[in-house]
């Protein structure tokens, strides 16, 4: 026979899921009924603000490392406490993919738009590799796949910037 868990180490593990799953929805963002990941991205577009504030690559890259790997650890928390792979209610790897799709790029409203609309499309069509790595295990899975999603927007809104600049003035 297995002891009782204590109090104490019971309230613990309750507070420690508590926070995976506020970090997990992005802020309960991905309770949202209607579409959770499109509100995890304009959540993600909303961190960006911090990033355009402050302006340097050095807080651009610490904030995409720190989201990836606090997302990694609560996604795989989430999991357990929703009791699926890859819940619709995690939605930090759309803030992350976000952040990643403007990464280094200068934007305004326009090209925050623009990478939006190609950071969904690339998401939801998760063309080669993302869609492998969208088969790892746990919470690197989640954030993984959405993070490569990220690098393709990021890379088409540099080609449509550079192919079409008179749309971004």
């Amino acid at each position: 026979a297995r002891a009782a868990r204590s109090p104490r180490r019971y309230a613990r593990c309750e507070r420690v899921t508590r926070l995976a799953v506020f970090l997990a929805t992005a802020g309960y963002c991905g309770y949202f009924p209607i579409a959770p990941g499109t509100v995890g991205s304009a959540a993600g577009l909303i961190v960006y603000l911090l990033v355009w504030w402050a302006g340097s690559p050095i807080v651009e890259i610490g904030l995409i490392a720190a989201i990836f790997a606090a997302g990694t650890w609560a996604a795989t928390h989430a999991e357990r406490f929703f009791g699926g792979i890859d819940p619709g209610a995690v939605v930090i790897d759309e803030v992350v993919g976000m952040l990643i799709t403007l990464a280094f790029i200068p934007v305004g409203w326009s090209e925050a738009l623009a990478g939006f609309v190609l950071f969904r499309i690339f998401d939801v069509i998760k063309p080669y590799p993302a869609n492998r790595l969208e088969k790892f295990h746990g919470g690197f899975g989640i954030m993984a796949d959405d993070a490569m999603a990220g690098i393709y927007a990021n890379l088409s809104l540099r080609a449509l910037l550079w192919l079409l600049p008179e749309w971004f003035r």
